[in-house]
C-alpha cells in the first residue's frame, strides 16, 4: 500500500518560491493538467507542480529546435541533475527551482523518481526516429513518457487505508497514463507527421490504407481512416475503464484530480471520435467551461463510485 503523508510538509522560503515557480510552469504550459491538480491539497498540489515542471523540461529538450546531439547532452545533464536529487544533493538555495521543489517534495511524498528516469528513456527513442511496428511496441514507450508519469504521481496521492486490490494501484496508474498518451496521440497525429514522427502502430495504418501518413489535411487515397481513428478510440476507452479501477482507491481530493485529468481526455476522445477528420485540419481541445464542468464532476466523486460499482460487478 502506497500512502503519503498528509500534514502540510515544512518548507522555506527558498522551497516556497522554488514551488511557486514550478506552479507558474504548470498553469501556462499545462492546463489540462492545472484543471485536475487545482482539487489536490496544497502539499500535493505543489509536489504534482514540481513534477510537471521537471517533466516538461525533458518534453521541451526533445520538442525543441537544437540539434540532436546537443538535446542528447542534454538529456544526460537532465539525468545526472535527477540522480542528485535522488541522492539529497540539492540544496535549498540551489539556483535551478524546479530541482529544489522535486528534491523536497521527493523528501516528503514516496515518489518512485525511477520513473522520471524512464521518461528520459522514452525522449531519447523520439531522437532515435523510432517508430512502432506493433501496439505491443507502441506500449513500452507510452509506459515511458505516460505510464511513468501515472506512477509518478501516484506517488503523491498515496492509496487509501483498506482500499481493495490496492497491490494493483499502480498498474491501473500506468494503464490510465497509457489511455492518456494515446489520447494525445491521435489528438496530434498530423503535428507529429509534421515533425517527421509516426506514433501509431505500422500494422494498424496498414490494416486501414494509411501507411502513408498524413502529411495534409485529408486522409490519405483510398484509406479509411475513419475507420483507423474508431479503431485506437475504442483501444483507448478499454485502457481508461481498466485504469478507472484506481479511483476507488484514492482519497477524494486525490481521486476528484484523475477524474478530472481523465475525464478531459476522455472528452477529447469522443470529439474525435464524432469526427475523425479534424486530427487533420487542426488540434481538438475542449472549452475551459466543458474542463470545468469535468472538475466539478470529478470533485463530486461521481466517476469514483462508478469505478467502484464497475469494479464489484467484475467480482461478483
Amino acid at each position: 500500500m502506497i500512502r503519503t503523508v498528509e500534514s502540510q510538509p515544512s518548507a522555506s522560503a527558498p522551497v516556497l518560491a522554488a514551488y511557486s515557480y514550478c506552479e507558474t510552469v504548470t498553469g501556462q504550459q499545462a492546463r489540462n493538467f492545472a484543471y485536475g491538480i487545482r482539487l489536490l491539497p496544497t502539499p500535493k498540489r505543489r509536489a504534482m507542480s514540481a513534477l510537471y515542471a521537471f517533466s516538461r523540461r525533458v518534453d521541451d529538450i526533445g520538442d525543441g529546435p537544437l540539434a540532436d546531439d546537443v538535446k542528447a547532452a542534454r538529456l544526460e545533464d537532465t539525468r545526472a541533475l535527477l540522480t542528485r536529487i535522488r541522492e539529497g544533493a540539492v540544496e535549498e538555495d540551489d539556483t535551478d527551482p524546479v530541482a529544489v521543489a522535486l528534491a523536497h517534495a521527493a523528501a516528503h511524498f514516496p515518489i518512485p523518481l525511477g520513473g522520471l528516469d524512464e521518461l528520459i528513456d522514452g525522449v531519447q527513442m523520439d531522437l532515435r526516429g523510432e517508430t512502432y511496428e506493433t501496439w505491443d511496441d507502441l506500449k513500452v514507450y507510452c509506459r515511458c513518457v505516460a505510464g511513468a508519469i501515472g506512477r509518478l504521481s501516484l506517488g503523491v496521492f498515496g492509496t487509501e487505508p483498506g482500499a481493495r486490490g490496492v497491490e494493483r494501484a499502480s498498474e491501473y496508474a500506468d494503464t490510465l497514463g497509457l489511455a492518456l498518451q494515446l489520447t494525445n496521440i491521435l489528438r496530434d497525429v498530423r503535428e507529429d507527421a509534421g515533425n517527421g514522427r509516426t506514433y501509431l502502430p505500422a500494422d494498424d495504418l496498414a490494416k486501414f490504407g494509411c501507411s502513408a501518413g498524413f502529411a495534409g489535411p485529408t486522409p490519405p487515397e483510398g484509406s479509411d481512416f475513419a475507420g483507423l481513428v474508431h479503431f485506437e478510440v475504442r483501444r483507448a476507452r478499454a485502457l481508461f475503464a481498466e485504469g478507472y479501477r484506481l479511483l476507488p482507491m484514492l482519497d477524494r481530493r486525490s481521486g476528484a484530480c484523475v477524474a478530472a485529468m481523465a475525464g478531459i481526455y476522455r472528452r477529447l476522445l469522443d470529439r474525435i471520435e464524432r469526427d475523425p477528420e479534424a486530427v487533420l485540419r487542426g488540434r481538438v481541445s475542449l472549452p475551459g467551461r466543458e474542463k470545468a464542468y469535468v472538475a466539478v464532476r470529478g470533485l463530486s466523486g461521481l466517476d469514483t463510485r462508478h469505478a467502484a460499482r464497475r469494479t464489484v460487478g467484475r467480482r461478483a
